[in-house]
């Protein structure tokens, strides 16, 4: 969030001299128009002053002149003396006190163009300033720009005028009003994503410059068959979903994806309304599994296979695992993982241990899915600890396995959250 830049005002003077003394003396304090800032002396501006007070008693002396051109020019002289201090941008109010008083004001008073907030100041007692010094600057709040990051895929959804609305974590349950008010011309190179500005007002001046905010843009998209995101499988080269085909089988799909809206996926072909789905809350497949079937390679198992193998599997496991990562959570780069390898006794135990980091492809921001394999060293006393890289933040799918004669001895799976950008 940032401060409308057409409602601000730079405050310079257009004349050499001093600062006296300073009105507006802090940084974020309000400000109203008309309002002194500080006072100023300038020698060049004196100068000008008794230049201005000689042509005003020249011109009031001559103006009953008979003589042909010379009350003429002494007005002439006058209007010239009072336009050059316009042009310097001496108020009338000042002015007229020039007019009044009679003498030349030495302290000029400097007033604020705008109200506002001021969020810069320069000015200090006793400074020299030159014409290009910036002396203030004033922010009026009561609009307030917010810059919201659009992916490319959703660039073409938006137009000027498209309402939105704002959230904020320090006004939990608040929703703001706004619009998009433009949309800048160049994507973001390392992100993708097209920088949209939005205009909300700002009564109360709850919304601050420099906030992050939750932006929503509500755009028409019609009726159409969504899924939960987490259900989509995405190998780079296909867009998997695994449906329920009855008898206890399911069996994977392959559809065509439309845009994402919120945690939902449109999906154009592939799967019909009312069919069971698979989501990631309740079904977890192990990464090299996953990308057999994006091969093609995957099979659905014949009925009743699945009962058949619950009744060979082993009934538990004969290791315990404890995963931990440095740092915690683990971010993108470089990260070490450890793992504790006891059995049910508590006894520490020896295996070939591999850590799998695994995370999905996102066609919508362009990339394709990524793993990471660790196969960590042994340690002594049942620990073991490996060195990897990841390539984003975000929730990565994580597998441990322990393996001993080549026998899976323990296959522990969780997710990570992973901080860091994409």
């Amino acid at each position: 969030m940032q401060v409308d830049e057409r409602r601000q005002a730079y405050v310079q003077t257009r004349f050499a001299g001093w600062i006296r003394k300073v009105y507006a003396d802090a940084t974020g304090n309000f400000i109203g128009k008309g309002q002194p800032l500080f006072t100023i002396y300038s020698p060049d501006l004196v100068s000008t002053e008794h230049e201005y007070l000689l042509a005003k008693k020249n011109s009031e002396s001559l103006q009953q002149s008979k003589v042909s051109g010379v009350a003429s020019g002494a007005a002439s002289l006058f209007s010239a003396a009072k336009e050059r201090l316009l042009q310097w941008e001496v108020s009338p109010v000042e002015i007229e006190k020039l007019d009044q008083g009679g003498k030349a004001i030495t302290d000029l008073t400097v007033s604020s163009p705008v109200s506002g907030y001021i969020t810069q100041k320069n000015a200090l007692p006793n400074m020299y300033v030159q014409p290009e010094t910036m002396l203030y600057t004033i922010s009026d709040l009561s609009d307030v720009w917010v810059l919201a990051q659009v992916f490319q895929s959703d660039a073409g959804k938006i137009k000027p005028g498209d309402p939105a609305e704002v959230s904020v974590d320090a006004y939990p349950g608040r929703v703001f009003n706004g619009r998009v008010d433009y949309i800048l011309p160049q994507l973001d190179i390392n992100t993708r994503t097209l920088p949209v500005r939005l205009v909300f007002a700002n009564p109360g001046l709850k919304l601050r410059p420099g906030m992050y905010v939750n932006v929503r843009a509500k755009l028409p998209m019609g009726r159409q068959l969504v899924v939960p995101a987490s259900a989509a499988f995405h190998s780079g080269t296909k867009n998997l979903l695994f449906v329920y085909s009855g008898e206890g089988s399911i069996e994977p799909r392959e559809v065509e994806l439309g845009p994402q809206v919120g945690d939902e996926l449109v999906i154009t072909k592939g799967i019909k309304a009312q069919e069971q789905i698979v989501t990631s809350a309740n079904f977890l497949i192990d990464s090299e599994a996953q990308l057999q079937a994006a091969a093609g390679a995957f099979i659905p198992p014949p009925p009743g296979a699945g009962q058949a193998a619950s009744m060979n599997a082993p009934a538990k496991q004969q290791a315990i695992v404890e995963l931990t990562t440095d740092p915690d959570p683990p971010h993108k780069g470089s990260n070490i993982v450890r793992v504790k390898l006891t059995g049910q006794d508590g006894q520490p135990i020896r295996a070939d241990v591999t850590v799998t980091f695994f995370m999905a492809a996102m066609p919508a921001m362009g990339m394709a899915s990524m793993k990471t394999v660790i196969n960590a060293s042994d340690k002594g006393g049942g620990r073991y600890e490996g060195k990897g890289d990841l390539g984003s933040g975000g929730s990565w799918q994580v597998t441990v396995r322990a393996q001993q004669n080549g026998q899976t001895i323990a296959n522990k799976q969780l997710t990570l959250n992973a901080t860091g950008g994409m």
